[in-house]
């Protein structure tokens, strides 16, 4: 018993592995764009989320320097009014006579306070003597 191969039959493979390969080909492209397409959506996404992100930063940043500006021009301000208070100027001074030996009297005459303020500063100071 003798086979014999047509002689068709090694080019009928040929092609039907050939069309095959094309066929893969095809399939293999059209996932490989869907999978470009959906990398550059979320690529897109990505960068405007990013882009959201940096301005919102730089909004908190901006805000939070003048938040900064603000405190320091409150503190300069704080700072300027204790200077320039009057009460404190005769507070120090009311101490500063207590140092030297004033009375409770004295403190009123000389610095203009009252007597339970003269003698709250002679107390503290008897107390930081102590």
């Amino acid at each position: 018993m003798s086979f014999t191969i047509p002689s068709w039959l090694p080019w009928g493979l040929t092609a039907a592995a050939i069309t095959l390969v094309l066929v893969q080909g095809v399939i293999h492209g059209r996932r490989i764009r869907a999978l470009q397409a959906s990398v550059k959506q979320r690529c897109d996404t990505l960068g405007r989320e990013l882009h959201a992100t940096t301005s919102g930063s730089l909004g908190v940043g901006q805000r939070l320097v003048a938040c900064e500006r603000q405190i320091h021009e409150l503190k300069n301000t704080l700072e300027e009014m204790r200077q320039n208070d009057p009460l404190r100027i005769s507070y120090d001074e009311a101490a500063r006579l207590v140092d030297l030996g004033a009375d409770i009297d004295d403190l009123m005459n000389t610095c203009g306070i009252s007597r339970p303020e003269a003698e709250l500063v002679s107390a503290l100071k008897r107390r930081q003597a102590a």
